[in-house]
């Protein structure tokens, strides 16, 4: 048990790590854009999907039903984590610019910020949990 917990810390960070790259190619795209006429800026969206698919564990349904044929619907599936992806989103809800452009540089730069801390305590947490390993097997 203990391995597989080890397994899937690691592996959630390794995701993270991986969207967070993701997301500083976003917010670079998004800037080196800034002022372009009707340019929408990107987001990406992984954190939440990730939440909901980790959480659908704990949402099992009081009554499952029982599936006698491999047609029938379930009322509940079990999401796995590992089939969440980062994806890409398009901000259309927005303007900044009243050339219909909707990047704020001020926004992003904070963004980016945010992104290289979180990739940071990302890359902390590995290390810690390697660390670990080390020390239980010295």
């Amino acid at each position: 048990m203990i391995t597989n917990n080890f397994e899937k810390t690691v592996d959630l960070l390794h995701r993270a790590m991986d969207a967070s790259l993701i997301r500083r190619d976003v917010i670079a795209h998004n800037m080196s854009n800034s002022q372009v006429s009707d340019y929408k800026r990107q987001v990406v969206n992984f954190e939440s999907e990730l939440k909901r698919a980790l959480d659908t564990g704990k949402n099992r349904p009081a009554l499952e039903l029982n599936l006698t044929d491999p047609r029938h619907i379930s009322n509940w599936r079990e999401q796995d984590y590992r089939d969440v992806q980062p994806r890409r989103v398009l901000d259309y809800t927005t303007t900044y610019n009243t050339n219909g452009n909707n990047v704020d540089p001020e926004q992003e730069l904070m963004g980016a910020l945010e992104n290289q801390m979180s990739y940071t305590l990302l890359a902390q947490a590995a290390a810690f949990e390697f660390d670990q390993v080390s020390r239980a097997l010295r």
